[in-house]
């Protein structure tokens, strides 16, 4: 890539097809990184107050520990690993920026497990608040309802627990980046990759 030669188009529509294999070729570059900013991201949680036992970060290393302890598959340790760093930019559906994140790079189950999550989540305090407990049931005619349950009652909800053997960051960076690496590329690129409700 030249980075001596600025470009000089200002809309798409009158950019060349060099033009666009530039930014393809800057893209790939750039999302080589992608691994860096996502670890970033996840060391972002690690604030110095929390009303929970645990802050969100401990809570995600202890929830992907947990996936780990339970022999789940990699893709799964990660999103236990990644599922409240969207808790950084977008508080109130957290879930579905995580899942966002991951999409091109995990399965359509991972992905709406990490979707839905705060939904099944929920069913642990809602009703203390004022919510309905239940409103995971919409998602019952799913496939993947039942692993969202499991996801969040063995791996979520119950990792706030300060006494838990947790697995450090360094840990997990390995599978991450494995992760990370089975990516498809530019959705938009995919007519066969199917949005997944």
């Amino acid at each position: 890539m030249d980075k001596s030669h600025k470009p000089r188009w200002t809309s798409f529509e009158n950019a060349t097809k060099k033009d666009f294999l530039a930014v393809m070729d800057y893209e790939e570059a750039y999302n080589a990184a992608l691994p860096d900013r996502i670890l970033a991201a996840i060391r972002s949680l690690d604030e110095e107050w929390t009303p929970y036992p645990l802050n969100r970060y401990q809570h995600s290393l202890q929830a992907a520990t947990r996936a780990y302890d339970d022999k789940a598959d990699e893709e799964i340790v990660i999103a236990a690993l990644v599922h409240d760093v969207g808790d950084i930019l977008s508080p109130y559906n957290h879930g579905e920026l995580a899942a966002a994140m991951m999409k091109p790079y995990v399965s359509e189950r991972t992905y709406w497990i990490l979707k839905h999550h705060c939904v099944f989540q929920g069913y642990y305090y809602n009703h203390f608040l004022g919510g309905d407990r239940n409103a995971r049931e919409k998602y019952k005619g799913s496939r993947w309802y039942e692993d969202a349950i499991y996801f969040c009652h063995t791996y979520d909800q119950c990792a706030f627990d300060p006494d838990y053997p947790t697995k450090p960051l360094e840990f997990f960076e390995p599978m991450l980046r494995r992760v990370l690496s089975k990516g498809w590329g530019h959705m938009e690129l995919d007519e066969k990759r199917e949005d997944v409700a």
